[in-house]
């Protein structure tokens, strides 16, 4: 009964945190981390225990789920190369400095175990800075490179901390260690493509948004189960499926089943993230009375806390001035490649020029090379200066990965209690010092995020170009009915009024024979069954930017859905 009630807390906590929070400037992790430590020292609370592998294979694996299918595959490409720095080499650097220096001052703990420790505190949980970060509207490419670091540097982490403890053991070598890695990251980038797209295909056979949901809801375990039990990595392997099926869905599910999943997938999201920070602050009380004053006290493990904090600090930023120098020099060479791509644009639709090649491969040409050129506006347009750097180095908050982690450590470890003392520490002081001085700094930097009248603008531009498709349906001289019969024209009328009147509304605000009502239904289906295809193009040359994106497939998914409940038996259930 303790733990229901103690559960029962914690949602209400959470929902009661979530609901305030912004109106006390405060990202909800950072409260529910103070939350938590204060109800852990109430009288009566019990002792809450939670198994790490409780945490790495049934909650990490959602959570990370949740958040990639949210992640547009494009931005994903486009910010690779920062997003690869941050959650492979700054994780690989971090783990080994703070794991070197941990050596040196605990001397019975051997080298590599001290670096599985580095590998435990290594990965920043990006929860709260990309909460922090779009509340107060930073730019978007900031935000997906906080988020794709926030999924794939657990990876990092977690096969590093697996061949540390190996190597403490004096089981492998050091080329054993980079093979082992190598593998299990092959090994998991090739089961989440493969149980990504094999789901996505099961999923589009489903005609029933509840079915369809419940699936969603095994995919992470259908990745991460697989992965591990051939020691690849299996939160890599749930990255890689989740960001598969966010692309796909679009293309392959219906509107009704993408608004289901969404809102499922947002709760399921909201309460997993949430309570595992409450849960952070809650096991503190356990966590020091684990620790014994005999070789290191408490205070002394605290205070190794807060010196791994610091040194962590100074790792990220240090490592973030080169990673920003390079991503200056490549918006550089972007300008200078757009010169190139638009002379070569403009030689492919120049009708006084003969093309060797047929219609369709210049098909194909004009999109890559769009493509490209998209790219190269991305680079130039929403560049990543040395403020968005700042903030960067300053957003690296440790979370539930590092505390998970650190109670997976072998039980003949030495120093183990204290590690995990110190583990939690790293996690509370980034969380309550680099979180709660995160909004200062933004504010201070003066950094913006979007401009609300430009994607306004470039909302109206792209539903105006599938919409323009979506009427050139109208015109087809072979549109019927189901049963063979013509469309009414007025039905026909009509149905462009809809569509004009839609596009126009989007630039204010920058069994039987058919009948007339279900022919205008049809019709309007079949109208955005042709705006989606040209926004899947659009999408496939990345002319557009992806929030602006994802509100043109919003708007379409919530008129389709409207659609398909005018037709069919209602729904009881």
């Amino acid at each position: 009964m303790e733990y229901a009630l103690l559960g029962l807390f914690g949602v209400l906590a959470i929902v009661v945190v979530a609901r305030f929070a912004p109106k006390l400037g405060v990202a909800s992790p950072l409260i529910l981390v103070v939350v938590g430590i204060g109800t852990s020292f109430v009288p009566g609370v019990p002792e809450i225990v939670v198994p790490p592998e409780l945490i790495l294979s049934v909650v990490l694996p959602p959570i990370l789920y949740a958040a990639a299918v949210n992640v547009p595959l494009v931005d994903f490409r486009r910010n690779l190369k920062a997003i690869t720095g941050l959650s492979v080499l700054l994780v690989i650097v971090s783990a080994l400095v703070t794991g070197f220096a941990l050596h040196l001052i605990l001397p019975d703990l051997n080298l590599p175990a001290a670096i599985a420790l580095g590998a435990v505190i290594s990965p920043p949980d990006a929860v709260a800075a990309t909460s922090i970060g779009k509340r107060l509207g930073l730019p978007p490419r900031l935000v997906t490179v906080l988020e794709g670091e926030g999924l794939v540097n657990d990876a990092t982490a977690l096969v590093l901390l697996r061949s540390a403890i190996a190597a403490s053991a004096g089981a492998v070598s050091l080329g054993e260690i980079a093979g082992e890695f190598l593998y299990a990251v092959a090994g998991a980038i090739v089961i989440g493509i493969a149980v990504g797209f094999a789901t996505v295909w099961v999923r589009s056979k489903l005609d029933d948004p509840v079915l369809n949901t419940t699936i969603s809801f095994v995919v992470p375990f259908l990745a991460f189960l697989p992965a591990e039990e051939l020691n690849a990595s299996g939160v890599l392997a749930v990255v890689v499926a989740g960001l598969i099926t966010g692309h796909n869905s679009a293309r392959y599910f219906s509107a009704h089943d993408r608004i289901a999943e969404r809102l499922n997938w947002r709760t399921a999201q909201f309460v997993l993230e949430n309570g595992v920070f409450l849960l952070m602050g809650i096991e503190l009380r356990t966590l020091i009375d684990e620790v014994e004053a005999d070789d290191l006290s408490v205070p002394a493990a605290i205070g190794l806390g807060i010196l791994a904090s610091v040194m962590l600090v100074l790792i990220r930023t240090l490592f973030v001035i080169p990673l920003v120098a390079l991503l200056r020099h490549d918006q550089r060479r972007a300008k200078a490649q757009g010169r190139y791509l638009d002379s070569a644009l403009r030689r492919l639709d120049d009708p006084k020029i003969e093309t060797p090649v047929s219609p369709e491969r210049t098909v194909r040409v004009r999109r890559f090379l769009t493509r490209k050129r998209a790219d190269v506006t991305f680079l130039t347009e929403e560049g990543l200066g040395w403020r968005g750097g700042a903030v960067l180095a300053w957003s690296g908050m440790r979370g539930v990965v590092t505390l998970a982690a650190a109670q997976s450590l072998p039980t003949d470890i030495p120093y183990r209690p204290q590690l995990i003392l110190i583990a939690f520490t790293v996690a509370v002081v980034t969380l309550l010092g680099n979180g709660g001085t995160l909004p200062l700094l933004i504010r201070k930097l003066r950094i913006t995020g979007s401009d609300p009248a430009a994607d306004r603008a470039e909302l109206a531009e792209l539903i105006r170009e599938v919409s323009a498709v979506g009427l050139a349906t109208l015109d087809n001289p072979e549109l019927r009915v189901e049963n063979g019969g013509e469309f009414e024209h007025d039905v026909i009328e009509r149905a462009r009024a809809d569509s004009v009147m839609r596009t126009e509304s989007v630039a204010e605000l920058r069994t039987g024979a058919p009948g007339p009502y279900q022919q205008h239904r049809t019709l309007r289906m079949r109208v955005l069954e042709a705006e989606r295809a040209a926004l899947l193009d659009a999408r496939a040359t990345g002319s557009y930017s992806s929030r602006v994106m994802e509100r043109a497939q919003t708007i379409l998914d919530l008129e389709e859905s409207r659609l398909s409940q005018l037709s069919g038996p209602i729904d009881r259930h």
